[in-house]
Formats: C-alpha cells, structure tokens, sequence
C-alpha cells in the first residue's frame, strides 16, 4: 500500500518555510504531490506555471516521489485525482491553526478518506510569509535565506534588482 499526500498551496511564491514542510513530507510519504493553486480571488505575482517550474526546480533533489503541478478548485478533489489519502498543511504559529483546524474539518467532511497531517514550521522559518518575501524583494532587499534559489532569481529578475 502506498501513502500519497498533497501539499496544497498558491507558493507565490514558495518560501523556505514551504521547502522545509515539502522536504519533510517527501520523506514521511512514498508520494508527494505539490500542487499549486491557481485561486480565482487572489492577484498572484507568478502565474501558475510560472510557478511550478520555480518549485519544481527548488525540489528536485528531493527525488522521483516529489512531483509538482497546478489545479483549479477544491484540494480534496485535486488530493483523489492524485489517489492520496493525506493533505499536508504547514504551522507556522498557534495564529494559523484556527483557520487550519476549519479547512480540515471541512475537507475531511467532503472526503472522509482523507486527513489532514499538519507539520510546523521549522523555527528559523516561523516568520516567514509569500507575501512577506514578496515586500522584501521588491524593496531590494537580501531574500536569499528566505526563499529557495530558483525563486529569489524570478524575484530578483521580476522586480529587476541585482544579484
């Protein structure tokens, strides 16, 4: 029997908070399945495939049980198109469990078959926000110890600030 998870997210873009969860995951499940988000109320600064090229190359050493791709709509349909039983959420504080705790149990209710296993953020990263990252780029500053390599070179080239 294989253990397959999502790791839903929009990753606009990813940061390391996310790599550490994804990096975790991967070696938890036989089968780990980014999936990226294109969210219809959100403005993203990277479109969906944009995105999944950044990610897919910050998670390439994780190996051939890590794949990346985009979806439309709900996380439990895109978790069963991919025949995973598990959702993976990151923590990053007691403030994100609330709203965490909510989507599981509305998730869980429209697939019982899939639970959700919830992961905290490395400590280092427990400040750390897409959006945040986002405002330090495009205001100049050092992004490198906040996202992976791949997306500080798409910040840096999208809001043209040098290496």
């Amino acid at each position: 029997m294989s253990r397959v998870a999502v790791f839903p997210g929009s990753f606009d873009p990813m940061t390391n908070a996310h790599l550490d969860v994804a990096r975790r995951a991967a070696a938890l499940f036989d089968r780990l399945v980014i999936g990226v988000l294109n969210n219809p109320r959100k403005s993203p600064l990277f479109s969906v495939e944009e995105r999944i090229a950044q990610i897919t190359d910050a998670v390439a050493e994780f190996g051939a049980n890590v794949e990346v791709g985009g979806f439309d709509g709900l996380t439990v349909d895109f978790a069963r198109r991919h025949h995973a039983d598990f959702i993976v959420r990151g923590l990053r504080a007691v403030s994100d469990c609330e709203a965490e705790l909510q989507m599981a149990h509305t998730n869980r209710k429209l697939q019982p078959g899939v639970d959700t296993v919830f992961l905290m953020s490395a400590l280092d990263f427990g400040y750390l926000s897409s959006s945040l990252a986002k405002e330090v780029a495009q205001f100049g500053g050092d992004i490198d110890g906040m996202v992976p390599a791949p997306v500080a070179a798409a910040l840096r080239a999208r809001f043209s600030t040098p290496d």
